[in-house]
C-alpha cells in the first residue's frame, strides 16, 4: 500500500487489534512487534493521567487500560503498537501516575510498592527505580517510578509528601543525600544540605 493510500487507524481499530493481540494473562509483547509506522493519532495523555481522544477525555477506564497495555516508548516518542500497526500519541509528562504506595520493612530493608492510576503495581528497586527531576527555575521536584520498559509513572503530590516523611540521609556518590530506600536500593531525592530546616 502506498504512503498516500495508507490511513491512520482509528482508536476503535487500535482497540480491536489490541484485544485480538491480548491472549492470556499478562501484558502483550509489544517489544517484539515491529509494524510499520502508520502516523500520529490524535490521542494525548495529560500530566494528571487523563487520556484524551480527539480532544475529549476517554471515559471508559477499561478502554484506557487496554490502550495502556500496548503503549511503548521508543527514544523520546510514545506509540500504541499492535502486531500490524504503530501510531504515535502525545504524552504531556509520564504516561502513568503513581497514586498510592504501601511500605513494608524499614531502612535498607524497606520496600515501597506503588500502584498507578490504571492499576499497575510495582515495587521500587533495581528493576523499578525512582528518580527525581527538579525544575531548573523553581527547584520544584517531579518524582517518577519506572512501571515497565521505559514507561514511567509520575508520583502524585500526596504520595510524594508521604515518601518525604519516610526518607533518610545517606552518603551517595561522594556527598550526603536525602532519599528513599526500597528493595536494598537507595534513591537520592535532594542533597541533604539543600533541605530547609
Amino acid at each position: 500500500m502506498s504512503e498516500q493510500m495508507r490511513e491512520i487507524p482509528s482508536a476503535d481499530g487500535i482497540a480491536k487489534a489490541a484485544k485480538a493481540a491480548a491472549k492470556g494473562k499478562g501484558l502483550p509483547p509489544v517489544h517484539l512487534w515491529n509494524p510499520e509506522f502508520c502516523g500520529d493519532l490524535d490521542m494525548r495523555i495529560a500530566r494528571d493521567g487523563t487520556w484524551f481522544y480527539l480532544g475529549t477525555p476517554i471515559g471508559r477506564p477499561e478502554l484506557v487500560r487496554l490502550f495502556s497495555t500496548i503503549l511503548r516508548k521508543d527514544d523520546d516518542k510514545y506509540f500504541l503498537v499492535t502486531p500490524v500497526e504503530k501510531v504515535g500519541i502525545t504524552v504531556d509528562d509520564a504516561p502513568f501516575v503513581a497514586v498510592d504506595f504501601t511500605v513494608t520493612g524499614t531502612g535498607a530493608e524497606q520496600k515501597l510498592q506503588f500502584v498507578t492510576n490504571l492499576g499497575d503495581e510495582m515495587t521500587a528497586g533495581a528493576a523499578a527505580p525512582i528518580r527525581v527531576v527538579r525544575d531548573p527555575d523553581t527547584g520544584e521536584p517531579s518524582p517518577y517510578v519506572l512501571v515497565r520498559s521505559n514507561l514511567e509513572a509520575l508520583i502524585d503530590r500526596k504520595s510524594f509528601y508521604r515518601l518525604v516523611d519516610i526518607g533518610a540521609h545517606k552518603d551517595h556518590e561522594g556527598s550526603r543525600w536525602f532519599g528513599l530506600w526500597s528493595s536494598g536500593q537507595f534513591f537520592p531525592v535532594i542533597p541533604s544540605d539543600e533541605l530547609e530546616e
